[in-house]
């Protein structure tokens, strides 16, 4: 068999247990909480990435929490 059919075949076995592996060895190296926060930052970093790529606008609608915090705490109504 050759590289790109073992790969077509098997291709999600090999990337999750190479994935399981990697995150195996961080527990053992720096310990459980640390890989937590690891695993949460590249998360997030995954979700702004894939909001960029779908151009999904802001992450959060600046204009409208503004203009709210501008209206309920106006100093003289």
């Amino acid at each position: 068999m050759k590289w790109n059919e073992i790969w077509v075949v098997y291709g999600g076995r090999i990337s999750w247990t190479a994935c399981g592996l990697f995150f195996g060895l961080l527990y053992l190296v720096v310990g459980f909480w640390h890989m937590v926060v690891v695993a949460l930052l590249t998360l997030i970093g995954y979700w702004i990435g894939r909001r960029k790529d779908l151009r999904s606008g802001p992450l959060l609608p600046w204009g409208e929490i503004w203009g709210k915090l501008a209206e309920r705490w106006r100093p003289f109504r």
